[in-house]
């Protein structure tokens, strides 16, 4: 069963020199942040260098190891971790390594076609709330069958992406020449089953990479594997209980259930390995129309990343299907006891001068970009009030924004001296703070509107005239 570290445990089998290798001051603070998942042991290098370290070292990594394992999958110097999780539910602690998505391409495909689609993963981009969402793997289909394409196809693409591959064939031949084109990489091998178990766990062990042991639907099968690939030494697995569409929804969810309720509630750890989902399950049907196959896969995907999937493979490239998937990704895994948040401080928009416009708003990230993103035409300085990261309506009823806090952000920004009027504009949402706040700043308050969306307009109407 899953338990919190404490930094003593960790802290007790350091070497205690506060060397400050590890850029920590001393050992205890380099044992605080690794107890909470911040940093990593492998920082502390005189545990790994020096012999009379061994013992604690080895001791360490039992007591860190989380209830799902990690696994590293590496290419050239871009590196994804999949697992690492400790907990069943968010709010227990957080969720650490966020799923990683890799879109899907087969070597039956035409050559630029199969480039145009890595690059377009490759160079996808997304910005929301300061930051960047992007895609985190190619998954190689081997459809033909054929070794020496797969070879040739899996070396263009590592030559065209620096993105960590899942090379995919149940053929243990066809896997080994795409590892051999592959060099010092190490992708994710995708699979593992009850027919081909053995030649794949030794090109696992040859190659030194992950393996994916696949058991579509039958988790006592799916388990027995997993010992028996523990059993000759293969550690870094990736469990695939099976992703099937329509009727098979049910199954699916629950197969990913149990086994992550097994590894972070039960102890169980033939069930602690990451999880792989297979979101193109939904494009088994070719006769079906393509659009309703892309709703079918964002559906599989987002219902899998709620129910801890550590990978998907997905073929859509459409952004449509695939950002619902990253953003809801990117907002369950976040601290849940820490929320997202900007620098408190003035920022500036466009070229104000003295009689510019001066709002204010929490440092609550969502709010700020959303209202930034509406002020990206207008010549103003926004005061953003350190609010702990929560939003302006919550911070009010929760006492982080007060009129003092207010009176004090505009001290501290200098605003004072950058116009020479004395008219703030406040949130529409902190209308009730703003007689406070004028007593409290000097300033005179015009109660914005709720929206951001209408400051416009509302500076129009109210602060020009």
């Amino acid at each position: 069963m899953s338990k919190k570290i404490s930094p003593l445990d960790v802290f007790n089998l350091l070497p205690k020199t506060n060397c400050g290798k590890c850029g920590e001051d001393t050992c205890f603070a380099f044992a605080t942040k690794v107890a909470d998942r911040k940093i990593d042991l492998e920082l502390c290098t005189p545990l790994y260098e020096e012999d009379k370290y061994e013992t604690s070292e080895q001791k360490l990594k039992v007591v860190l190891r989380p209830a799902v394992r990690e696994v590293r999958v590496r290419s050239g110097g871009r590196e994804i971790r999949l697992g690492g999780k400790t907990v069943l539910y968010r709010h227990e602690f957080r969720y650490d390594n966020p799923t990683a998505l890799a879109i899907a391409v087969s070597d039956a495909m035409p050559e630029d076609k199969m480039l145009a689609k890595v690059k377009r993963a490759s160079d996808f981009e997304y910005r929301y709330i300061g930051m960047d969402l992007a895609l985190d793997m190619v998954a190689v289909r081997s459809v033909t069958n054929d070794p020496a394409l797969f070879e040739k196809r899996v070396k263009l693409i590592s030559e065209t992406t620096d993105m960590p591959l899942v090379l995919c064939s149940l053929k243990p031949e066809v896997i080994e020449q795409g590892l051999a084109a592959m060099g010092e990489a190490r992708p994710l091998i995708y699979a593992a089953n009850q027919d081909n178990w053995k030649e794949m766990a030794q090109l696992s062990q040859m190659y030194e990479c992950p393996l994916v042991v696949s058991a579509p639907n039958d988790l006592n099968q799916l388990r027995s594997l997993a010992n028996t690939l523990l059993e000759m030494g293969i550690e870094d697995l990736v469990l695939d209980p099976g992703t099937l569409p329509d009727d098979g929804i049910r199954d699916t969810i629950n197969n990913f259930t149990m086994l992550r309720r097994g590894a972070t509630s039960m102890g169980d750890d033939l069930s602690g390995f990451p999880l792989l989902g297979a979101p193109i399950a939904a494009w088994g049907n070719q006769e079906e129309d393509p659009v309703v196959n892309m709703w079918k896969e964002s559906f599989l995907a987002s219902m899998l990343v709620c129910r801890y999937a550590d990978i998907l493979i997905m073929n859509s490239m459409e952004v449509w299907p695939i950002l619902p998937t990253i953003i809801l990704r990117t907002n369950i895994y976040t601290d849940p006891v820490k929320p997202v948040t900007v620098e408190p401080g003035l920022r500036t928009f466009g070229n104000p001068d003295k009689d510019s416009p001066v709002l204010y708003t929490t440092n609550f990230a969502l709010t700020y970009f959303t209202v930034s993103e509406d002020f990206k035409d207008l010549d103003c300085y926004l005061l953003v009030v350190d609010t702990e990261g929560i939003s302006v309506e919550s911070a009010i009823a929760g006492g982080k924004l007060t009129a003092d806090k207010v009176a004090e952000a505009i001290r501290e920004s200098g605003i004072e001296e950058m116009v020479d009027h004395r008219k703030l504009v406040s949130p529409g949402m902190a209308a009730r703070i703003s007689g406070e706040t004028e007593e409290a700043s000097g300033w005179d308050i015009l109660v914005g509107p709720r929206d951001s969306g209408g400051i416009k307009d509302f500076l129009q109407q109210k602060f020009y005239q």
